[in-house]
């Protein structure tokens, strides 16, 4: 049975879940929202790519182990940037999180704009974890 799931050291936004996992007889996909710089109070993290993926990624580890999981168990992101020409700070940011020697599969995209003009990216990912 499908569960949806909000971490309470994340902010939440009203009219979504931050995750949802499906389960797989021995094992659960995890398939959270697109996580945005914000923290637990609902503000604004940092003016740059860095230190707002920092934040985010701060925000995938809290709500993945509210469904025990852990960074280790994702198996795709998806990053969507406002500004491609920032990659670097975001590569530097996430190698703090992910394991480089068997990073995740990913997908960057360049978007005109994100849901607010100081959000500079925003990463969704999916996670698989044996239960």
């Amino acid at each position: 049975m499908l569960q949806f799931k909000n971490s309470e050291k994340v902010f939440t936004i009203k009219g979504l879940s931050q995750a949802v996992e499906i389960p797989f007889g021995n094992q659960k996909m995890i398939i959270l929202s697109g996580q945005i710089p914000l923290n637990q109070q609902g503000e604004l993290v940092g003016n740059d790519v860095k230190t707002q993926t920092i934040q985010i990624f701060q925000n995938i580890k809290d709500i993945l182990e509210t469904c025990g999981a852990g960074l280790n168990d994702i198996v795709k992101l998806g990053i969507f940037t406002s500004d491609i020409s920032q990659i670097a700070g975001y590569r530097e940011a996430r190698d703090q999180f992910i394991i480089s020697d068997t990073p995740p599969a990913s997908t960057l995209v360049e978007v005109k704009g994100l849901f607010r003009s100081d959000v500079i990216i925003e990463i969704e990912a999916t996670a698989v974890v044996k239960i």
